[in-house]
């Protein structure tokens, strides 16, 4: 009885130490519970923030254009999202959205500049044929425009008679001074300076060489042969095309009056037109490369000789001279050529893909990797170009990744680039701020100081009816009451942040809208769809 008596107490006092404890822990359970409660409750929310790090925010729940849900912002947030880099997307959707990237390294950039030119004749190998004398084309040795002439080979004989009065006065001198070697020196003298100013004339008259060659044969010494000799043939100076031909057998020329112009087309010119732009980049003797339409397999090589010191300002261009061996003599003058010169240098400069440049017009920006699943902005100075590649002079350091391809790019370049302009002029939330160069940073640390009193970009929602699309590009709505705005029904004239939203909504279509004050009292619209099931 004893044995049962206190296994009874036992049992009862275990039983009561349990219920004690019980009711402790289920006390505190609840007091942290209040607390967490008390806590949350606190907490004050301050706006939803776009998820890709888009200068847009909204003060209800919303999605972006990628399904993806806005950012809850609380006071106690707002401070750690400063310090915040760049914006994060999941894995899962950055493998899905086929996002590609490569590092800022240290590249040559070679670039091809393609220019379009006309060949033309080297100017230093084009001779014209002009007798200094008045006279008479006597025979013609070549007589078609185009045929081929050796150097020294025979083109044509002329009759002057003043050239039959230089040789006869030149004879005469020489005969005088022959008979004159007895003769005291003034005399001797004398006869010598005649003889020499008739060779001067008949020399300069480039007969010369005909002068002698008759004086060896001793014709001019037959009066019986003077007329023979008073024939001149004269003889191509060099080897080419003949590409002009006025002399005709048997017609009168003056002194001066170009008969034939032959041309060595061994080496021909590309002239060529450069923009005003590309002509910093060319250098002399840089390769250059060549197609015409004749020849469509086959390149012709050659390099830049000359670059002309006047601009075109019409064409806003400058003529580059492209010189080019014509050896087999394929390339004829006036034929158009298509000129491909390889610019760029041996240095080594820091590059990006140019496909990972988004260009705003007034800013370049790049998209880096920070780690996986997270991007930042980064605005950059830029340099020269390639093909492929673009010189980055400020902006990424090397072996950053930047992204090359990525689909959510096309549909949110628009929207970066809206955002990336509007920081120089409004403040943004602190939780939206991207992560720029220090430069950028600096600057808009600037702005923010000079406009801190404008208020934050806060997302409206409203409903109603598409009136019409103005020819200005605005658009007329009928929209219900907006209560965080405290605006009664009424229509109204709005502008669109992108043109494209409007593009495939109907006319009198019930709308689903959202506004954005971007300035003082100028409302924007930066969503708009057409109710489901509503028109």
């Amino acid at each position: 009885m004893n044995n049962t008596l206190k296994i009874a107490l036992i049992a009862l006092g275990i039983l009561l130490v349990g219920a004690a404890g019980y009711g402790l822990g289920s006390h505190n359970q609840r007091g942290d519970a209040g607390v967490t409660s008390a806590a949350k409750a606190e907490r004050k929310l301050l706006y939803y923030r776009n998820p890709m790090g888009l200068a847009d925010t909204s003060v209800v729940p919303k999605k972006d254009a990628m399904g993806m849900d806005y950012v809850a912002v609380y006071e106690g947030e707002a401070a750690a999202s400063d310090a915040s880099d760049g914006f994060s997307i999941s894995v899962a959707k950055v493998q899905k959205l086929g996002v590609q990237s490569e590092a800022a390294s240290w590249r040559e950039l070679h670039q091809t500049l393609r220019v379009t030119g006309r060949i033309e004749i080297d100017e230093r190998h084009s001779y014209t044929i002009a007798p200094k004398f008045e006279g008479w084309v006597d025979k013609l040795y070549v007589n078609s425009t185009g045929q081929s002439v050796a150097k020294g080979q025979a083109l044509f004989d002329v009759y002057s008679p003043e050239l039959v009065s230089a040789q006869r006065e030149h004879r005469l001198a020489i005969q005088g001074l022959a008979a004159m070697q007895d003769a005291d020196e003034d005399a001797q003298k004398s006869m010598q300076r005649l003889a020499a100013a008739s060779a001067t004339r008949l020399k300069n008259w480039d007969v010369a060489d005909a002068l002698a060659t008759g004086v060896k044969q001793g014709e001019l010494a037959n009066p019986a042969s003077s007329l023979e000799a008073a024939r001149v043939t004269f003889r191509a100076p060099v080897s080419g095309i003949v590409l002009e031909k006025k002399a005709i057998q048997g017609m009168r020329f003056m002194p001066g009056e170009g008969l034939y112009q032959i041309a060595d087309l061994s080496v021909v010119w590309v002239i060529a037109d450069v923009p005003e732009q590309d002509i910093a980049q060319i250098r002399l003797g840089q390769a250059v490369q060549l197609d015409v339409a004749a020849y469509p397999a086959q390149n012709f090589a050659g390099k830049v000789g000359f670059i002309y010191p006047t601009l075109n300002s019409a064409t806003r261009t400058v003529q580059v001279r492209i010189e080019i061996n014509n050896a087999q003599a394929l390339l004829k003058p006036a034929m158009f050529a298509n000129a491909e010169i390889a610019l760029g240098s041996n240095s080594k400069v820091l590059s990006v893909p140019s496909s990972a440049v988004i260009d705003s017009g007034t800013k370049q920006v790049v998209l880096v990797r920070l780690t996986q699943g997270r991007f930042a902005p980064r605005i950059v100075s830029l340099g020269k170009r390639s093909d492929d590649y673009v010189e980055v002079l400020s902006g990424v350091s090397e072996g950053e990744q930047v992204v090359t391809a990525a689909n959510f790019l096309l549909d949110a370049e628009s929207n970066l680039k809206a955002a990336l302009s509007g920081m120089s002029s409004a403040v943004l939330p602190a939780a939206v701020v991207p992560d720029l160069s220090q430069a950028a940073s600096s600057q808009l640390k600037t702005v923010a100081v000079q406009s801190k009193q404008l208020p934050h970009s806060v997302g409206h929602l409203a409903q109603g009816v598409l009136e019409a699309i103005n020819a200005d590009g605005t658009v007329s709505i009928s929209h219900e009451a907006i209560a965080s705005l405290g605006w009664p029904a009424m229509t109204m004239d709005f502008a669109l942040a992108n043109v494209a939203l409007a593009t495939a909504v109907p006319i009198a279509s019930r709308i689903t809208f959202e506004l954005v004050e971007r300035k003082p009292d100028e409302w924007v619209i930066t969503k708009l769809q057409v109710q489901h099931g509503g028109h």
